[in-house]
């Protein structure tokens, strides 16, 4: 399915004109983000026009801004926590004027995975912003079946959505229980949002990070009950493969290869552990001490449409520290200048957001 982008000016529900161009920014390759005017299709039958009103940005454009994204290429367009306006409604059930969230996630409907509702890891899955141009534009055209209604939040809160549906559904996916303990590797966006959700379902959880600041923000903000640094190089745990543990479920949130690695250590006889971070090459297990614990070890992609409306009712509701994950924003015109700023460990950035006018 095509995403194509469009962009309107309006008077109330009046349309004024439809002009041929538009702005964009374009991360033309590594390191490099260029302002772009680009053509503007026009809309098409059961696609919406959405006015971008909040993007948050994610791990992903991070990675894809220093080149280790794994899937990727370039030149791309990013952008895919999405929170926009509905400006030209095309005959669709959803009225102009609409704040909605945007799933960024096209999937085909027909192949194995989509008819048994695993719709975030579609065959032929093309997610906006990473395989297909994304919001960082004025204005975007998407399939209506795309879009959910969200009158009662923030533009803010409405950006949050998709990474927080990331997050619960792998702790969905790890079926975490009451009582369960929990240990979630790495402290950033997708791993405080995890500790959130892993709080939620009744479990204890455990937070572990080398950086002692994000160790005390998962404690104080995210509902970590302990914190963890690891296992040092040289410990005599560490030369124990079989080490015995207390935790049923390790959640990977790092994507880093050395603490990817490491997780299977953490996790008890008859755990699980959870890979939600991604990293682009080989990972290495030592077989023998997996099959020990017969540890099942799960991947966690993507989110479904359950994941976001359970992700809407929780912000609904005021069960997640928002202000504490909302850290930065941006205007759209900084992104080129301003954006090398995010990716600086000392400014401690959780959740930034780039507002458009």
């Amino acid at each position: 399915m095509a995403i194509r982008y469009a962009f309107s000016i309006f008077t109330g529900n009046m349309e004024l004109r439809q002009p041929k161009q538009m702005k964009a920014i374009s991360c033309e390759q590594p390191g490099s983000f260029v302002n772009r005017i680009i053509n503007v299709p026009p809309l098409r039958t059961g696609e919406v026009q959405l006015k971008i009103k909040q993007i948050g940005i994610c791990g992903t454009d991070l990675h894809a801004y220093a080149g280790n994204q794994a899937f990727f290429s370039y030149p791309r367009i990013l952008g895919h926590e999405i929170a926009a306006a509905v400006s030209q409604a095309n005959g669709s059930a959803i009225s102009e004027g609409e704040k909605v969230v945007v799933i960024p996630y096209i999937h085909c409907g027909s192949c194995i995975a989509c008819q048994s509702g695993k719709t975030n890891c579609c065959e032929t899955l093309q997610v906006l912003g990473v395989h297909t141009d994304g919001a960082m534009q004025e204005f975007l055209a998407v399939p209506e079946g795309l879009l959910i209604p969200t009158p009662q939040l923030t533009w803010t809160e409405m950006a949050m959505v998709e990474p927080l549906s990331v997050a619960a559904h792998a702790v969905k996916r790890a079926n975490v229980k009451k009582r369960d303990q929990v240990l979630v590797m790495g402290c950033g966006p997708i791993g405080l949002a995890t500790m959130v959700f892993s709080k939620i379902a009744g479990a204890t959880v455990t937070a572990m990070d080398l950086n002692l600041e994000r160790l005390n923000v998962a404690k104080s903000s995210f509902s970590a009950d302990h914190i963890l640094s690891p296992v040092k190089e040289g410990d005599t745990r560490s030369q124990n493969p079989v080490h015995k543990s207390k935790y049923q479920v390790v959640f990977d949130a790092t994507g880093n290869k050395q603490a990817m690695e490491s997780g299977p250590f953490y996790a008890c006889h008859g755990g699980k552990y959870v890979l939600v971070g991604l990293y682009k090459e080989n990972l290495s297990f030592h077989h023998p001490s997996i099959h020990a614990k017969e540890l099942s070890l799960l991947c966690s992609r993507n989110a479904t449409k359950e994941d976001f409306l359970r992700v809407i009712q929780t912000l609904e509701n005021k069960q997640f520290p928002t202000e504490a994950y909302h850290t930065h924003t941006l205007n759209f015109e900084e992104i080129p200048n301003k954006f090398n700023e995010l990716t600086m460990p000392s400014n401690q950035v959780i959740k930034a957001m780039v507002k458009l006018s």
